[in-house]
Parts: structure tokens; C-alpha cells; sequence
């Protein structure tokens, strides 16, 4: 598979990932539902942009990059202090939630690889 390929697919599986964590955190009243939800579909659009318009440009791996970096925040919110509350882990869909967090990890976590990675070679291939 082609590396942008590769790129492209962590990407859009980031996005949705992130998609199923929040409506999941809205759903569980651990977020509310309003004009903020608004501001965050704007920014997975914009998200989504640089994943499919921009892909190969120097422009879509960073915002690739940037977004995936932000998503790895997410988990990093949720994992830091107490952690992930028994209440949710213990509840119903409490493994939905719980695997979110890891599929949205490794996701993103690819994603910003292969960002850097796509950064470098059109370094290497403007230096030549």
C-alpha cells in the first residue's frame, strides 16, 4: 500500500473514532450537547479536508498531523488523574468506551508516524 494511502485510512478511522467519543461522552452526560458540538463538527470537517483535499501537500500532513496530535490529548484528558471512572467502565458500553480510547490511540498515534513520515520524504525530495 501506498504510504499516503496508509495516511489517509488512519486519518479517516482518527476521525471516526473521535466522532464515537464524544457522541459516546454526550450520551454518558459527561459532555453537553450545544453550540460547542458545532465548533468541534467544524473542526473534524476541517480535519477531514486536509485528509482527502490535501492529501500528498505539505499543507495535509501537517494538518493531519496537528489534528492527530490533538486527538492523542483526548485520551491523554481522560487517562491522567483518576482515569477513566468505574462508573463508566463498569456500566453498560463501558468496553465501547474503554476501546474508543485505545482504537483512537493507535489511530492517531499512526497517523502522526506517518505525517512526519510523509514530511520528511518531501524534504528529502526538494533537498535533491
Amino acid at each position: 500500500m501506498k504510504p499516503t494511502l496508509n495516511l489517509t485510512i488512519a486519518s479517516m478511522l482518527s476521525i471516526l473514532f473521535v466522532t464515537l467519543h464524544i457522541s459516546d461522552d454526550i450520551a454518558r452526560g459527561l459532555d453537553k450537547a450545544g453550540i460547542g458540538n458545532l465548533v468541534a463538527g467544524c473542526v473534524l470537517a476541517l480535519w477531514l479536508y486536509g485528509t482527502l483535499m490535501l492529501a500528498e501537500r505539505k499543507s495535509g500532513y501537517i494538518v493531519i498531523l496537528i489534528f492527530s496530535i490533538l486527538s492523542l490529548g483526548v485520551v491523554g484528558i481522560h487517562m491522567k488523574g483518576e482515569g477513566i471512572p468505574n462508573r463508566i467502565t463498569l456500566s453498560s458500553g463501558g468496553v465501547f468506551y474503554v476501546w474508543t480510547l485505545y482504537a483512537l490511540t493507535v489511530s492517531a498515534f499512526f497517523s502522526v508516524l506517518l505525517s512526519i513520515r510523509g514530511l520528511s520524504n518531501m524534504r528529502r525530495s526538494s533537498q535533491s
